[in-house]
């Protein structure tokens, strides 16, 4: 029997020809990656193993993201360690402020992810990395600090989900809408410790920054990891950004897959999640009475680029509702100052909109967004669990640019066409 993408990545990893779903591999890491929150308690740890020095500087990624600049004592304080950390160790791919974007936008920006590489964060996004084909998934501080130390990681072998993905998407509809869909038809535990592995004619119609965020938020089903195949968008990508040689792997044909999801792009409608899980989905022109508090365009899962562009194209000549804060955060500084030469940020702050540095702030209730009580949000970003943004008495509506844009004109949940 053939090998998915990612069993193929894994057995490479651990140096074997061949393995199955269930198996348990040690293998070798491509990259381990922390935050400003999980990096103290991994250097933690780290330093309670005995670890001295870890396995090479070049294969770990500290990113302060969460709560920089530091919003408080607290938080200077795990800067700082994340900080002399990553100056002790030589570690190359530190970001500090004013060079530093949120880690699941900077990375592939910066061509630190590539092909068929094993990539373990010590943050749940870290997925987020299958859009360029490899096997990325969270783990716990622990096991970062292991692999820090090591260069190596225990995996059990995930089954796999083939999701087959045809047709053209609609105008306005994006790839937070894709992998809503998604969400909404198999549920949160829908992919639970598997592989949701994307693949058809329709993959070739969506950009990587659509992929990125499909991917990103692989999570949201339970998956343990998500990838697409290696085309020609995707190696355009890589051209710009990676220089090392790299091995893009594709499925055999007679892979084993636990079940088989096929999406028609063509017949998906702009959708939002409502509170308080990702799966309870719903066509955003069905939630027009849903009045909110605050609009978030940003975040590891809709900050790139794209998103601002499709943003300001909706904002353009609007005024933000007076009952709306509207918060931009791009994801990092390259697409801060696309934002500046391309006049996008002339277009936010005419319409009333506040455009901030990269951070995650508001997504988990850190700063720059919080909820209060009673509160709600239409936010671009990836979770919208009870409190998730703040208060537990405040909710959350998960939705892609488009819907977000148009929601902070009309103070509601709206869709382009209504304001345009």
């Amino acid at each position: 029997m053939g090998m998915t993408m990612t069993q193929k990545i894994l057995a490479r990893a651990a140096g074997v020809e061949s393995c199955r779903a269930g198996e348990l591999l040690m293998c070798k890491l491509d990259l381990v990656l922390g935050n400003d929150i999980t990096g103290p308690v991994a250097i933690n740890e780290f330093e309670k193993m005995g670890a001295t020095k870890v396995f090479d500087p070049a294969k770990i990624a500290l990113i302060p993201d969460h709560f920089v600049p530091n919003k408080d004592i607290k938080s200077a304080t795990m800067a700082k360690q994340l900080r002399d950390f990553a100056r002790a160790q030589k570690i190359v791919h530190y970001y500090e402020v004013g060079r530093v974007g949120i880690e699941h936008a900077l990375l592939p920006e910066q061509g630190i992810v590539a092909p068929g590489e094993v990539i373990i964060g010590a943050d749940s996004h870290t997925c987020t990395y299958g859009a360029v084909g490899a096997f990325s998934t969270g783990v716990g501080s622990t096991d970062m600090a292991v692999g820090m130390a090591t260069g190596e990681c225990w995996f059990k072998v995930p089954e796999a989900v083939k999701v087959v993905l045809t047709g053209k998407m609609k105008p306005w509809v994006s790839g937070k809408d894709v992998i809503l869909h998604l969400i909404g038809e198999i549920g949160v535990d829908g992919a639970l410790y598997q592989s949701l592995e994307f693949c058809g004619d329709g993959v070739k119609e969506i950009g990587m920054d659509g992929r990125l965020t499909i991917a990103n938020m692989a999570i949201e089903a339970g998956a343990k990891n998500g990838i697409f195949p290696v085309d020609d968008v995707c190696r355009a990508y890589l051209a710009e950004r990676v220089t090392r040689e790299y091995t893009a792997f594709e499925p055999d044909e007679d892979a084993e897959y636990s079940k088989v999801v096929t999406i028609d792009l063509s017949q998906l409608d702009l959708t939002v999640a409502l509170p308080h899980l990702p799966e309870n989905t719903k066509p955003a022109s069905e939630c027009r009475d849903l009045a909110i508090d605050q609009v978030v365009i940003g975040s590891c899962t809709n900050g790139r680029i794209s998103d601002m562009r499709m943003a300001a194209q909706i904002l353009k000549g609007h005024k933000v509702s007076d009952r709306v804060r509207c918060i931009v955060i791009p994801g990092t500084q390259q697409v801060v100052k696309t934002c500046l030469s391309e006049g996008l940020v002339d277009i936010f702050i005419d319409a009333g909109a506040i455009f901030t540095m990269p951070t995650c702030g508001p997504c988990l209730g850190g700063f720059c967004g919080v909820l209060a009580d009673g509160e709600r949000a239409v936010s671009t970003t990836n979770r919208n669990f009870v409190g998730r943004m703040g208060h537990t008495g405040s909710e959350i509506i998960l939705a892609g640019p488009a819907v977000a844009a148009a929601s902070a004109i009309l103070g509601r949940v709206a869709t382009p066409e209504e304001v345009l």
